[in-house]
């Protein structure tokens, strides 16, 4: 059985350190899939739209089986780390009981070509988590593929959600956010689901120590074109795994060892337990995302000297953007009005001074600008994978 506080203190043991930050390729995990034992299947189980291998690998010798996929969206890299850490406490500590009960069959990067450029879709512009029934692109084929001829008993498909997600409408961020998906449009509580259930509000329970009150229910919304969605339609319970914001996480290492917790939780409730959906009601206790966030939010702000008194609150979104093989964030004005009833991951507070542009021109909605002036001091906006912590230091200048 898995000692959660004993995986935890021993994390850094089992980090696969050479990942880090947001940009994961094929040519990031290549060298450690050649590094792993010979407790491991490794496999190429063909080629992306553009040429590059779609590698898989499986261990354990259990007759239940569950098949695992990750970066299905090409920018989605935090579960492909967490999928790594795994791999090593497989390799580093007692994991015998737990592989003679399961066989795992992982797909670490499906969408190799949006890896590499840094977006959701793939090489053709396809959202490949929108392709589960036509099959027009070979990484949708790939993923059928293995799971008809693998025969899982349970799916975990790995995903990563956006800063403005909140769990329910409160000021936690939504580290973790989880998803038995929907068989039908009328959302029946079918058997399928009630085990997908099961397994979350187990991984609920296990994290909750940890993670109070910030792990999500995501949305519910039925769309069979979605490959959970699929999968639960065809008997399969499936598992969505959605990766969030931890406070001033934007590397998101912090994410990566919840969700390499959440991940082992899992597969150790399916390995000593029957899974039968009987214990599926505390699922529906997490509470359903709500998008209550913004990246920085600057407070109290006169925007137009012209019009005094008259005082706004700004919104911010960090746009992702790849640049020299390395994501940066680029600040974007999206909201200008009355914010109070959401929450930034920073929060400044203008004291009804005047903010502006870096040009002195009145702020608006689209500007993409790396600072504000308050009055005449300039108060950074941006951050980058080697200056996280410079993000939250800003709120020092006012």
């Amino acid at each position: 059985m898995l000692d959660a506080p004993y995986f935890l203190s021993q994390y850094n043991s089992f980090k696969a350190t050479a990942l880090k930050n947001r940009y994961i390729t094929n040519a990031h995990i290549e060298p450690l899939l050649a590094s792993l034992t010979n407790r491991f299947s490794r496999t190429i189980l063909g080629t992306s739209e553009s040429g590059l291998p779609i590698h898989a690998l499986q261990i354990g010798t259990g007759t239940k089986r569950i098949l695992i996929w990750s970066q299905m969206h090409g920018n989605e890299s935090t579960t492909t780390k967490a999928i790594f850490d795994l791999f090593n406490y497989f390799e580093l500590a007692d994991s015998k009981a737990l592989l003679e009960a399961c066989t795992l069959f992982i797909i670490p990067i499906l969408n190799p070509d949006g890896a590499e450029a840094y977006t959701r879709l793939n090489k053709n512009q396809v959202d490949l988590n929108r392709d589960a029934q036509a099959l027009t692109q070979s990484e949708s084929k790939i993923l059928r593929t293995s799971f008809e001829s693998f025969k899982p008993h349970f799916c975990f498909n790995m995903h990563g959600q956006r800063t403005i997600f909140s769990a329910g409408n409160t000021p936690n961020s939504a580290v973790l956010s989880f998803l038995s998906p929907s068989e039908n449009k009328e959302q029946s509580l079918t058997i399928t689901r009630q085990k997908s259930m099961e397994i979350i509000q187990h991984m609920n329970s296990t994290l909750q120590p940890y993670l109070t009150n910030q792990i999500g229910r995501y949305d519910d919304g039925f769309n069979d074109n979605c490959v959970g969605d699929y999968f639960q339609c065809n008997g399969t319970p499936t598992v969505l795994f959605e990766a969030g914001h931890f406070p001033k996480d934007y590397s998101r290492e912090v994410t990566r060892k919840y969700m390499a917790l959440a991940l082992i939780s899992a597969i150790d409730f399916i390995a000593n337990n029957p899974v039968s959906g009987a214990a599926y009601k505390p699922y529906f206790d997490i509470p359903e995302n709500d998008k209550n966030f913004y990246d920085v939010i600057v407070r109290n702000a006169l925007l137009n000297p012209s019009k005094p008194g008259v005082y706004n609150d700004i919104g911010i979104q960090h746009t992702e953007v790849l640049e020299s093989f390395v994501v940066l964030f680029k600040p974007k004005v999206v909201f200008v009005g009355d914010l109070t009833q959401k929450y930034g991951h920073m929060e400044i507070d203008a004291n009804f001074k005047v903010v502006s542009h870096p040009n002195f021109e009145v702020l608006s909605i689209g500007n993409e600008i790396d600072f504000i002036m308050k009055e005449f001091t300039k108060i950074p906006l941006f951050i980058n994978n080697n200056l996280i912590q410079a993000l939250f230091l800003l709120c020092n200048f006012y």
